[in-house]
């Protein structure tokens, strides 16, 4: 018996080392000098000061006070608040990129190379947005310089390197692996590469090396209950950071592109009742009547699954695609609009200053009315007369039509999907006006998840609710 389940076990090891065939993996590198030695001398220290009117600075002691003879001894001249960084040369000519915050605000720049020598620098661009920021240093001189990678190559467990200044300590090589892709912290465009190389301060701005030593990021921050590294680190992919730097060279701003819409995320239940393999894609939630697709047919409810012949991931990742598109450059969406596919041509329209593409926002939540037992109650959603009393009552937007929720029964799926004061207008992408009607159009539907197409606010809301 002991030898049959030995032979057992070998058999199951063998068919299971020949269901899943060896990777080749990059092994560990014997060491980083020589991709520091060729790396370094383009990586520079960035020292900023920022002037302080005396409002600004050290308080002033109040007159009668034992301390009011300090005013004198500090007098009215102005503070001078420094900070420190780190950056990269990405020409000859002593273009550096870097972030936003290591020079926001300042008077005067100073950037310092490996080498000792020290040079100013004027500020060409910022982008508060993706915190980037480009330098030009006053050189006539060539620079030692790098060049941005693909970040889109970097996967989850490949090496990579930062150079930086951390703590004020120039040169400082550190060294890890990428950790995540698409890692958020709260920005309009984060697609962050997290890794779990040692990032401090001080680092900020400086480059994320590939072992072919491209910059494959730009060392951003840290998530640490302390302040200091723990192991996570996030970078903003060089994809991204060379388009916001190329125009920040080229115009002295960003140019962003923009559609005029929200977008609503794809949830598990919305992908199975749109027979989507995986969830993926992005829901039009709102059209701006101003904005390029209002005039391209592009309609709320409209499920766009590509852009521009490239899959959209989620709702997360649709405006940072519009965003990243040429202004003018005519484009197609693939959608799917009442279960229909098609495809639509937008042209790309500039974002303003304080516009954006962007998901669904959450409208008012307001309290809602106990139930009447007028037997009005459809899936855990009982609904009410819409009159200009519930209307006021319910906040309900002016140009909501259909049928208003006044109550979702909390243990039903319903819950956390519809609030009181919803508006369903359609069910199923067909209009409905009553509770009746509603009701057929479950009755035919046959089971599974039916769709509710909700006006929350003036926004569009599509949710897939289970019986």
């Amino acid at each position: 018996m002991q030898r049959f389940l030995v032979l057992t076990l070998s058999l199951a090891a063998a068919l299971f080392m020949t269901a899943i065939p060896a990777v080749g993996a990059h092994p560990a590198p014997d060491g980083f000098a020589d991709l520091a030695e060729r790396l370094s001398p383009a990586v520079v220290n960035i020292s900023a000061a920022q002037r302080l009117d005396s409002e600004d600075g050290l308080p002033e002691f109040p007159e009668g006070s034992p301390l009011e003879r300090f005013n004198d001894i500090f007098g009215n001249a102005p503070r001078i608040a420094n900070s420190l960084g780190s950056g990269f040369i990405i020409d000859a000519s002593g273009i550096v990129v870097t972030n936003n915050h290591v020079i926001d605000g300042a008077d005067e720049v100073e950037v310092s190379l490996p080498d000792g020598r020290v040079f100013r620098a004027e500020v060409v661009g910022i982008d508060s947005v993706t915190d980037l920021a480009v330098l030009r240093m006053e050189t006539d001189e060539p620079m030692p310089f790098v060049a941005f990678g693909d970040s889109d190559a970097a996967r989850v467990g490949d090496w990579v390197i930062a150079i930086g200044n951390p703590f004020g300590l120039g040169g400082t090589l550190t060294a890890g692996v990428v950790s995540a892709r698409g890692r958020e912290a709260g920005g309009r465009y984060d697609d962050y590469i997290q890794t779990d190389v040692a990032i401090n301060t001080g680092n900020s701005g400086g480059p994320l090396f590939n072992m072919d030593g491209d910059v494959v990021g730009v060392n951003t921050l840290i998530l640490s209950p302390t302040g200091a590294s723990v192991g996570i680190s996030l970078s903003i992919p060089s994809n991204l950071a060379r388009i916001v730097v190329d125009q920040l060279v080229e115009f002295g701003e960003t140019r962003r592109g923009w559609l005029g819409v929200s977008v609503q995320r794809v949830t598990a239940e919305l992908a199975e009742s749109f027979e989507l393999a995986t969830p993926h894609g992005a829901i039009v939630s709102r059209i701006e009547d101003d904005g390029p697709a209002a005039d391209s047919g592009l309609r709320t409810g409209d499920l766009v699954l590509e852009f521009d012949g490239r899959r959209v991931r989620d709702s997360r990742s649709f405006p940072r695609m519009v965003a990243e598109s040429e202004i003018g450059r005519e484009v197609e969406l693939d959608i799917i609009r009442r279960d229909r596919p098609m495809t639509i041509s937008i042209t790309i329209g500039e974002l303003s200053e304080g516009g954006a593409d962007g998901e669904t926002a959450n409208a008012a939540v307001v309290e809602p009315v106990p139930g009447n037992g007028n037997g009005n109650e459809v899936m855990g959603m009982t609904f009410g007369t819409l009159d200009t009393a519930s209307r006021r009552r319910f906040r309900v937007h002016p140009d909501a039509e259909g049928v208003l929720v006044t109550e979702v029964d909390a243990g039903s799926d319903a819950a956390g999907k519809v609030r009181p004061g919803d508006v369903i207008e359609e069910v199923e992408f067909t209009r409905v006006d009553s509770v009746a009607a509603i009701r057929e159009i479950i009755a035919r539907h046959g089971g599974g998840p039916v769709r509710f197409q909700i006006n929350r606010g003036g926004q569009y809301v599509l949710q897939s609710i289970r019986p």
